[in-house]
């Protein structure tokens, strides 16, 4: 019985350690999931994990074994709720996908460590690192423009040079989706409405100043 409690320490220490790397990634990127959640979700199910076994195993019956798939069948669905309360829609953007994976993954890798699949478990931990910390810098670089916001630039005057707009537009890096116009005859004014990709690093002064060298506009915004 001793050395069966030190198997089960085990694994919920290395799912406790697992949970805890993943949480930290989470948790520096400023996502409302954080250490704790991953950290409870990985040793909650691999201690589920270690029920399932258990149970199938002490309470078979002389027709057979138990079947330990069904606890583990009931976690992945309540886990599928949880991860869906993680994505948000935030104006034009959805956030919580990746954070929704994340949980998904920290709960397979604790019913792994649960069933003392450690190799299969540890190599899934560090397949989630790469894919969070290496990819996440490789997709920035390849695809700079993630955030989709809405621009709106407002003039009183037809005169407007549209193709300098888009040259400002894309030397600052964002990406034109959809250009819509609107005209209040009350105000007398003219609005361009952009749909435009951009990426993180956008410098709002520096494109709003470079804009304003272009024409005078009687207002513009730039928002989700």
């Amino acid at each position: 019985m001793t050395d069966q409690l030190l198997i089960y320490g085990i694994r919920l220490i290395i799912s406790f350690f697992c949970g805890l790397l993943l949480g930290i990634e989470r948790k520096s990127r400023q996502n409302a999931v954080g250490i704790r959640t991953l950290v409870l979700i990985s040793v909650s199910c691999c201690l589920l994990s270690i029920l399932s076994v258990y149970v199938a195993q002490t309470y078979s019956t002389d027709t057979g074994k138990g079947d330990p798939t069904r606890i583990i069948s009931t976690v992945i669905t309540g886990i599928g709720f949880i991860g869906g309360g993680a994505i948000l829609k935030q104006g034009l953007n959805i956030r919580g996908l990746t954070t929704a994976a994340i949980i998904l993954t920290t709960a397979a890798i604790g019913l792994s460590c649960g069933a003392g699949l450690y190799e299969p478990a540890i190599i899934t931990l560090a397949i989630a690192l790469i894919v969070l910390f290496v990819m996440n810098k490789l997709e920035k670089i390849i695809f700079p423009a993630v955030k989709t916001k809405v621009l709106h630039i407002g003039t009183t005057t037809s005169d407007v040079d549209t193709k300098k707009i888009e040259k400002v537009l894309k030397a600052n890096g964002i990406i034109i989706n959809d250009v819509n116009v609107e005209y209040s005859s009350k105000k007398e004014q003219i609005e361009l409405i952009y749909t435009v990709k951009t990426p993180d690093k956008l410098n709002p002064l520096k494109l709003s100043s470079e804009l304003l060298k272009i024409g005078k506009f009687s207002n513009f915004t730039l928002s989700n």
